[in-house]
């Protein structure tokens, strides 16, 4: 078998990253057909299908670790070619690195953390969202490079590292909490009151449930995929929801809600993952990461 190609690796990550062969080819300035014929030669160099042509294009399994590779070697060569022009005195070269963050935290500390890096105008990011439960799935397909993960355990070819855990109070409107809490969380009334959920993907409330009843319930719920809304909702009486704690003890002090479950809460362990990979801008953005979440996660 032949090497790899490294423009047919770009090609491959385009393709996944924009979603349709046409999308990759305006990215890359050049024809369908071309990137159509750069896909082909690399299966054919693996022996293997590596894209389902459906809308939107993703990895098969056999195409994750070579989308994982192009991204690596994407951001190695941006790298290795900042400082050759850096050194020239010539235009330094745009490195972008891609991250998926939980809706809890990109609404809270994650933002801090991106801000508290060294200026660097050539560093941009694409920051993506996803259930913390669920994160460290686009790491192993090779789409980020780096996750705030709810998984402990390593993706291959990554490190990871314990940021702390993010910890959620049960919140409900005043006028929720006197209709359906009068005499507390009970399992009578955790079973039929409703509850606000950010998607399906989103269970918390039900784990708090568990924790404090003892049973598996299954009230009714809203679904709000909107950490604005999602707060907003609960404010306005919709139904009760878990509240990261940096928003919930504001809205307690405020008297715009009520804490259902007093002195109970639920802590979700955070880690951080990333490509083990010798790069600046990793060291640097693992750096601000944990700083943040060590100054905000319990």
């Amino acid at each position: 078998m032949s090497g790899l190609d490294s423009t047919q690796l770009r090609t491959l990550a385009a393709v996944v990253a924009e979603g349709s062969f046409e999308a990759a080819a305006r990215l890359l300035h050049v024809t369908p057909s071309a990137v159509s014929q750069r896909i082909k030669a690399l299966e054919e160099t693996v022996g293997q299908v590596l894209v389902r042509r459906h809308r939107p294009c993703d990895a098969t399994e056999a195409g994750r670790p070579l989308l994982r590779l192009a991204g690596q070697l994407a951001l190695l060569e941006r790298e290795a070619l900042t400082d050759a022009r850096g050194s020239l005195g010539g235009d330094r070269a745009r490195t972008r690195v891609a991250i998926v963050v939980n809706a809890d935290s990109l609404a809270t500390w994650f933002p801090a953390a991106l801000a508290r890096l060294p200026d660097q105008p050539e560093l941009s990011f694409d920051i993506r969202q996803d259930d913390q439960d669920h994160t460290a799935v686009l790491l192993r397909d090779g789409a980020v490079t780096a996750a705030v993960t709810a998984q402990r355990e390593a993706v291959q070819g990554c490190r990871v590292r314990r940021l702390g855990a993010m910890r959620y109070r049960a919140l409900a409107a005043p006028s929720l909490a006197r209709r359906w809490f009068a005499d507390g969380l009970t399992r009578a009334t955790a079973a039929a009151a409703p509850a606000v959920v950010f998607d399906r993907k989103d269970r918390i409330q039900h784990r708090f449930l568990r924790t404090v009843t003892g049973h598996a319930l299954d009230p009714p719920v809203h679904y709000v995929p909107s950490v604005p809304a999602f707060n907003e909702s609960i404010r306005l009486g919709l139904g009760w929801g878990l509240v990261a704690e940096q928003i919930a003890d504001a809205d307690v002090a405020a008297g715009r809600c009520v804490d259902i479950a007093p002195g109970r809460v639920l802590d979700t362990p955070l880690y951080w993952q990333h490509w083990r990979l010798d790069s600046p801008v990793l060291t640097a953005l693992t750096a601000a990461v944990c700083a943040v979440a060590a100054e905000s996660l319990h």
